[in-house]
């Protein structure tokens, strides 16, 4: 596993409803973040009565079990004092307009889900709070993306991230359209990144390196028994871990541009073929072989 110090700044861990409800299951889950390589570690808040309507709660009792999936709110200092130990970014999702002003003291950013995008009125509250501000954009149009970015720009949102994003939980991988990454880049100007719910590194090292994704969201589990890991769509911190460490090493190895000899290869150029004769080494070497 990758020492905290050595991070990548763009891997963000998004722990949903595998917390359980238990406030040292969710700390462990800030220092497994922060110890595979995360800059970051996110959670969500939420309320099941303010999250789904009345006629959805009277008549699903599969939504109204999700009451066992809200996190409680006491559990946000301490996740966010841990983070700071960590030296990692603290996020939550808010899905209740009072949580914008709960999550306040203690967030380094707000993330808006891809369900709640065409709320304006959630998007203008995290705004205008100056913190910096991530949306999601699965379901979305880019009207729609465009439309939800000129909410926070108008409320004070001055460099919002954007995540293109599949809502499917797993995602399909021919179904990830990566390449929209590049239509959001270039029709917004903001930072894109890939919020992933395929589970499969193959389309985490395209979305970095064929489409420039400036941020990597993935769903964390711990060890197997979060409410969501049965669909599939979550990692577990091994399975992560190597592919934040490739991706690392891949970055170390991308210099800086001029082409010149590498310091290994400096005691090799006077074996290169002479120029007079097309034979190894050069001349000069020759003399004092």
């Amino acid at each position: 596993m990758r020492k905290k110090n050595q991070s990548l700044k763009n891997f963000i861990a998004e722990i949903s409803s595998n917390h359980s409800r238990d406030l040292d299951r969710s700390l462990k889950f800030v220092d497994i973040a922060a110890n595979i390589g995360c800059s970051s570690v996110k959670f969500q808040l939420f309320k099941i009565d303010q999250l789904f309507s009345k006629e959805i709660l009277s008549s699903s009792k599969e939504h109204r079990r999700r009451k066992e999936w809200e996190l409680p709110l006491e559990f946000i200092p301490e996740l966010s004092a841990r983070s700071k130990e960590n030296n990692i970014e603290f996020g939550c999702t808010p899905f209740y307009l009072d949580a914008v002003e709960e999550l306040f003291p203690y967030v380094d950013y707000y993330k808006v889900a891809s369900y709640e995008l065409l709320w304006d009125d959630l998007l203008s509250e995290c705004a205008k709070t100056e913190k910096k501000v991530i949306i999601s954009t699965g379901m979305a149009t880019i009207e729609e993306v465009e439309r939800a970015l000129e909410t926070l720009y108008k409320n004070g949102c001055n460099d919002p991230v954007v995540m293109h994003c599949v809502s499917a939980y797993p995602t399909p991988n021919d179904e990830s359209n990566l390449s929209a990454i590049k239509t959001i880049r270039d029709t917004t100007s903001c930072k894109v990144g890939w919020s992933d719910h395929t589970h499969d590194p193959a389309v985490l090292y395209r979305a970095i390196h064929r489409w420039g994704a400036n941020f990597i969201e993935f769903h964390l589990d711990i060890d197997g028994t979060g409410e969501e890991f049965a669909p599939g769509h979550c990692w577990l911190p091994d399975e992560i871990a190597t592919v934040i460490e490739h991706i690392s090493r891949g970055q170390d190895s991308d210099g800086n541009g001029v082409k010149m000899p590498a310091n290994s290869e400096l005691n090799d150029r006077d074996w290169r073929a002479d120029p007079s004769d097309g034979l190894r080494p050069m001349k000069n070497k020759r003399k004092n072989f």
